[in-house]
C-alpha cells in the first residue's frame, strides 16, 4: 500500500499532467503544490512510485507521467467526481428539453456531451430488450391495409404495414387494438409474445388469419429492433490530442468506426454506475491509449442503455465523470417525461 504521501504526490503529478501536457519534475511538484517536505523527499517519493509502476520516465525528458495504473489508482482512490455548476446544469436541461422525439435526445445528447468533454461521445439507443411497451396503434389504410405503431415507454415510436389477408373491417380492428392494448401496455417486451400467443382465439374464423399476421408483424419488429443503436458525435476533437497517442491516431478512428467495439466499450446497460476503463483496460487494440467512461441511463430506476465519452488517457478524470453523470441524469428524466 502507497503512503498518504506518496499518494498526494501521485495525485499532483495526475492533475499537473492532465492540465499542463507537460511532463511532471520533483521541483515543479513542491513548488505547485503544498506538499509539506522538500524537494528531495518528493524525488524519493517519485522513484518509489516509479518503482511501483504508477508514473513512467518518458524518453525525451527529465518528469514524469502516469501510467495506466497510476491513472487507475487515481480514479479509484484519489479523484472524487466534480459535480456541475448550477449554471451547467441550467444549460444541459435546457438544451436537452428541446428535443421534439427519441432520434432528437440522442442527437442532442451526443453534441452536449461532446462540447461539454471536448472528447469523443458515444450514446447507445434505449434497448428494446429492456423496454415496455406504451401503446400500440392500428390505423386502416385500405380495406385489406393495415398500419401497426409501436410506441415505447423510452419514445421510440416503430411504424410498419401489414398487408391483411382479407379485408378487415373497423369493428374488428376497434376490437383488436382494445384487446391488444389490454395485454401488452406496460408489459416488458420479452413478455408480449407469451401474452398474445392465444389471441387470434378471441376472434371470429374469418378474422383470425389477420390477426395472426397483425402479431407475427408486431413479434417481428420486437425482435429486428433488437439490433443496438449507437449514435457517436465529436471525433474531430481526437484531433486536439495529437501527441496524447503515442503513434498515430488512426487506430483510435478505425475502432470508433466499429459498432460492435463500441457496444462493448459502453458496457452492460444494466450496471447503472459511472465506469472507467483506462487504457490497456480496454480489450480492443487501437483503443489501448483511450479511456472510456460510461454511465448507464433511463426512465425510472432502471438503466435502458449506456452513453460515455472516449478520449486520451489524458484526461481531466473528476470533471469528465462528472458531465457524462449530470447528462445521463436529465436524459433520463426527459425519457419519463416524454
Amino acid at each position: 500500500m502507497l503512503s498518504e504521501r506518496r499518494l498526494q504526490v501521485l495525485r499532483a503529478i495526475v492533475q499537473d499532467y492532465v492540465g499542463t501536457e507537460e511532463p511532471v519534475g520533483s521541483k515543479a511538484l513542491t513548488e505547485r503544490h503544498k506538499l509539506g517536505v522538500s524537494p528531495a523527499t518528493v524525488r524519493n517519493d517519485m522513484a518509489a512510485l516509479e518503482e511501483e509502476g504508477y508514473i513512467a520516465q518518458p524518453h525525451t525528458s527529465a518528469g514524469r507521467i502516469p501510467t495506466d495504473k497510476g491513472y487507475r489508482l487515481f480514479v479509484d482512490k484519489l479523484a472524487g467526481v466534480k459535480p456541475m455548476s448550477p449554471p451547467e446544469r441550467r444549460a444541459i436541461q435546457n438544451f436537452l428539453e428541446g428535443a421534439v422525439d427519441l432520434d432528437d435526445v440522442v442527437a442532442r445528447t451526443v453534441r452536449l456531451l461532446a462540447q461539454l468533454t471536448r472528447q469523443v461521445a458515444v450514446v447507445q439507443y434505449p434497448s428494446l430488450t429492456r423496454s415496455t411497451v406504451r401503446h400500440v396503434e392500428l390505423l386502416s389504410l385500405a380495406p385489406a391495409r393495415l398500419m401497426l405503431v409501436l410506441i415505447t415507454d423510452t419514445g421510440r415510436v416503430e411504424q410498419r404495414m401489414v398487408d391483411c389477408p382479407a379485408p378487415f373491417g373497423e369493428t374488428s380492428l376497434a376490437d383488436l387494438r382494445a384487446r391488444l392494448n389490454s395485454r401488452v401496455a406496460g408489459r416488458r417486451f420479452t413478455d408480449v409474445p407469451s401474452l398474445v400467443e392465444d389471441l387470434p382465439e378471441a376472434f371470429e374464423a374469418e378474422d383470425r388469419g389477420t390477426v395472426s399476421t397483425v402479431l407475427s408483424t408486431l413479434l417481428e419488429t420486437l425482435v429486428e429492433e433488437n439490433e443496438e443503436r449507437l449514435m457517436i458525435g465529436g471525433t474531430a476533437n481526437l484531433t486536439r490530442f495529437g501527441h496524447d497517442f503515442p503513434l498515430t491516431i488512426r487506430p483510435v478512428l478505425e475502432a470508433l468506426e466499429e459498432q460492435v467495439v463500441l457496444l462493448k466499450l459502453l458496457g452492460e446497460a444494466k450496471d447503472p454506475g459511472v465506469t472507467v476503463r483506462i487504457g490497456h483496460e480496454n480489450a480492443h487494440e487501437g483503443l489501448n491509449s483511450t479511456s472510456v467512461v460510461s454511465v448507464g441511463y433511463g426512465s425510472g430506476g432502471e438503466a435502458v442503455a449506456k452513453l460515455g465519452v472516449v478520449g486520451p488517457t489524458r484526461m481531466d478524470y473528476p470533471g469528465t465523470m462528472g458531465a457524462v453523470r449530470a447528462v445521463a441524469r436529465y436524459v433520463g428524466q426527459i425519457l419519463a417525461e416524454s
